[in-house]
Formats: C-alpha cells, sequence, structure tokens
C-alpha cells in the first residue's frame, strides 16, 4: 500500500528586499535555520516558512500569513516594545476581538506580507 503521509506544508514568502527581510523575521522572534540560493529557511516551535529571494508587488500585496499563538497580547506587547514598527517602517495593529472566535492583530512585513497573528478566544 502507498504511504501518502503528508510532513509538512511550507508557504514561500516573498521579500523585496531579502536581506532586510531576513532580519525582519529573526528580529519578530524566527530562527533562521539555513539559506541557500536566494531562499532561507525560518522556524519558530512547530511553525516554518520559506522566505525568497522573489518580489512582485501584485503577489506580496495579497499574501497572507496566519499565526496561531497561545497568547495574542504577549506577541503584541513584545513587537511594540522591540519597536518593530518603527525600525522597519512598517504597519503594526492593535489587537481586537473578532466575531469568529479569535483575538489578533495585523502586521505587515518589509515586502507588504500581511501576516495575521491569532489566539482563539473561544
Amino acid at each position: 500500500m502507498d504511504n501518502l503521509q503528508a510532513i509538512e506544508l511550507k508557504a514561500f514568502v516573498p521579500a523585496r528586499d531579502y536581506a532586510l527581510s531576513r532580519r525582519f523575521y529573526t528580529d519578530i522572534g524566527f530562527e533562521e535555520k539555513s539559506e541557500y540560493a536566494g531562499v532561507a529557511y525560518f522556524a519558530l516551535d512547530d511553525c516554518s516558512f520559506l522566505l525568497q529571494d522573489f518580489y512582485r508587488p501584485e503577489h506580496a500585496r495579497n499574501f497572507v500569513m496566519h499565526l496561531l499563538v497561545a497568547d495574542v497580547d504577549a506577541w503584541y506587547r513584545r513587537l511594540r516594545v522591540a519597536g518593530i514598527a518603527e525600525h522597519y517602517a512598517v504597519r503594526l495593529d492593535t489587537p481586537i476581538d473578532q466575531p469568529w472566535g479569535m483575538r489578533d492583530f495585523c502586521l505587515l512585513d518589509p515586502s507588504g506580507v500581511l501576516w495575521r497573528i491569532a489566539q482563539n478566544i473561544r
């Protein structure tokens, strides 16, 4: 019988300025595990993605990542205290309770990729 077990799923996140985006993701808490030929592998706990040295404005503006965390307010405080929005000139919204049962906030990365960082509240 064939083994069709899925092991992992990763998104390829675009980067307008690859070096800047690598620093950004390290500064927000991800660890860069490897890098080769314009693709960097980032991980945090059981979550990971691939940052690619590739950028098309229409692609980046329509790219969304969703990170589910245990404490969204702690994440928000950490990003505020670290001055991420000011240092990288990116948008960092305040957390709000959503009608779909999550508390979340939005963070735009330096390339315009939207991150929704969320916690289940139901």
